[in-house]
């Protein structure tokens, strides 16, 4: 009877592995800072991971799109965001630790909103935050 309930409660156990699997961060530069002015374009509210697309000015006077990993809803809401948070046109300025490969994207760190408010957080599982 032991060894069944042993071998029931393991096979329970190891049903909510694949639920903890999750991608590396290794791609952004964690060191790095980089502060963005720009217009959102677009504002993903989704699960596993939100989305923000922000057009900016190069340094070249070209336009860049940005594309913003971000935490998934549930922690996001817990810092304040909504899905109505952020839509298309909104002026705003956000940090991001930036991708190591130099392209256009980043990790979300924390947001300046049009009306001034500013929100970190909503990046649950990703480890060593830097705020």
């Amino acid at each position: 009877m032991k060894c069944t309930a042993y071998i029931v409660g393991l096979g329970l156990l190891s049903l909510g592995a694949p639920a903890q699997a999750h991608h590396s961060f290794a791609m952004f530069d964690r060191a790095v800072n980089l502060t963005l002015e720009g217009t959102v374009t677009e504002f993903e509210f989704t699960n596993r991971h939100s989305w923000l697309y922000v057009v900016t000015i190069a340094a070249e006077g070209q336009e860049a799109e940005w594309t913003i990993e971000m935490g998934g809803p549930n922690a996001m809401s817990r810092s304040g965001w909504q899905a109505d948070t952020l839509k298309p046109g909104d002026e705003i300025t956000v940090e991001i630790h930036p991708l190591k490969d130099g392209t256009y994207g980043g990790q979300y760190v924390l947001a300046t909103l049009p009306d001034g408010t500013t929100i970190a957080g909503g990046d649950a599982g990703i480890p060593g935050r830097a705020r």
